[in-house]
């Protein structure tokens, strides 16, 4: 019987203690409701990767319930902007025989701002976000340019688009 107590009494207790599921939630101040999600501005090498990298922050922020995303900077209660930089590449494996390059890891990052208009605060200062993946190389013309690999596989960028906005809009909702 005590032991059974003693259980009821510590769930209580931890369920009071404020954990959640992460993930979940915002703590954002309550008046943001309008965020504004501009085009990033695209400093790499790689067509299309500011509109790709812009549309998935802005399905997550959306997928995330309670916002409405737009991009317009304007009539809004906050605003992320970014600005992509040059795609990094690395080689990551080697073939066994030829010992050439035979997977990289690919890392695009961006410095991102969120502002909170009403306040006129800057909840999250212009920080360096970062998204990383390894990808196979399909011939040895794409092996070390990410531009030549993200225009033979756009569902390459796209994944990491979403890597890279997920943990943007985690870090900025349940981390400001």
């Amino acid at each position: 019987m005590i032991h059974r107590a003693s259980i009821v009494v510590l769930t209580l207790a931890v369920s009071a203690c404020g954990y959640a599921l992460a993930g979940r939630g915002s703590s954002l101040p309550a008046h943001i409701k309008r965020i504004g999600v501009p085009m990033f501005a695209n400093h790499s090498d790689t067509t299309d990767l500011d509109r790709i990298l812009t549309e998935a922050v802005r399905q997550e922020l959306q997928g995330r319930g309670g916002f409405v995303v737009v991009p317009d900077a304007t009539g809004v209660d906050a605003v992320l902007t970014g600005e992509v930089q040059p795609i990094a590449s690395m080689v990551a494996a080697f073939t066994d025989t030829t010992r050439q390059a035979s997977k990289y890891l690919i890392t695009i990052q961006a410095s991102v701002e969120f502002k909170d208009l009403v306040e006129g605060k800057v909840l999250v200062p212009n920080r360096v976000f970062r998204a990383s993946d390894d990808y196979e190389v399909t011939s040895t013309a794409t092996g070390n340019n990410p531009a030549a690999l993200f225009s033979q596989d756009q569902n390459a960028l796209r994944r990491l688009a979403k890597t890279f906005a997920q943990s943007l809009v985690a870090q900025i909702l349940e981390n400001f």
